[in-house]
């Protein structure tokens, strides 16, 4: 038994946010995959729940007219996953948000649900930090688009207000043309794990593959929100790809910009090592991916 006050099925954004302005105590529900474990535990209990899991617009993925890629909150895990244009344009989500859970997971829960719960574990935060995704969000004053790198505010909290609904995520075309990456998850199992750490890496190579044009770190559990290491981002820009140095002092770099903390998953020690030696690794994929020569 779950202890709800009541559940409203919304029938449209604007039906979800007045429903939420008129229940003071009202929590958005979508997929339900960590909002019913909260209520299950006792965290959320009593709560009345506002749905918005069968609004057609908050779903699926689109190529909009000035070729930016737009991605519906509520549009499921299995969804991006396996959505054409995030193959061939950000395959890298895809692969991210496919380590999410197991296969019920997946089908059930969104990419919304993922970013504005604020857990700096989730898998799609780090890789929608490297990607400078734009959030979408729509409420009683209207509609406003906060940068992802604005989004968090701490721990388990993001500047999104309680009567606002996420509507969807906006990804620029300069920031996925050219651009290729990977995120590694680290974790003590290979499937049903939270991150230990994870690590999003993106590059631009210069045309002849031979140079970094430009690169994206972005890290989850590596601090109490996800983050971008940008001091380290600027030591590879302009270096060979095969330049041994600048890979090695990109990933100490990162070290500067992190504050892991220890838990029962990983003390901070370990987890300063993985933030380092992830950094190299997926580095390395991505200069593959982009056709670089790494190994020179």
């Amino acid at each position: 038994m779950f202890d709800i006050k009541s559940f409203y099925e919304a029938r449209d954004v604007q039906d979800a946010v007045q429903a939420l302005v008129k229940e003071p105590d009202a929590e958005i529900i979508s997929g339900g995959t960590d909002v019913l474990i909260r209520i299950r535990e006792g965290k959320d209990a009593g709560k009345a729940l506002v749905s918005i899991h069968n609004i057609p617009e908050l779903k699926g993925v689109r190529l909009l007219e000035n070729g930016d890629l737009w991605i519906g909150a509520a549009t499921s895990f299995s969804h991006i996953t396996n959505d054409p244009l995030i193959q061939r344009l950000v395959p890298m989500l895809g692969e991210a948000v496919d380590m999410v859970g197991g296969p019920q997971i997946r089908n059930t829960g969104t990419i919304g649900g993922n970013i504005c719960n604020g857990a700096t574990s989730a898998d799609s935060a780090s890789t929608m930090w490297a990607l400078d995704a734009l959030i979408l969000l729509s409420g009683p004053q209207g509609e406003r688009t906060v940068p992802i790198c604005e989004f968090y505010t701490g721990p388990g909290r993001t500047v999104r207000e309680r009567e606002e609904v996420c509507t969807g995520f906006i990804i620029r075309k300069e920031n996925y043309e050219d651009w290729y990456g990977q995120y590694i998850k680290y974790g003590k199992r290979k499937a049903m794990e939270i991150a230990t750490l994870g690590c999003a890496v993106r590059v631009k190579l210069s045309e002849d593959k031979r140079v970094i044009k430009d690169v994206r770190l972005g890290y989850g559990v590596a601090g109490p929100t996800p983050l971008r290491c940008r001091k380290a981002e600027e030591i590879l820009k302009g270096a060979g790809v095969d330049d041994k140095e600048a890979l090695e002092q990109f990933a100490k770099t990162a070290l500067t910009e992190v504050n892991p903390r220890s838990s029962w998953r990983a003390s901070r020690e370990f987890r300063l090592q993985l933030i380092e030696e992830l950094a190299k690794r997926a580095l390395t994929e991505s200069i593959r991916r982009a056709g670089g020569n790494c190994n020179a």
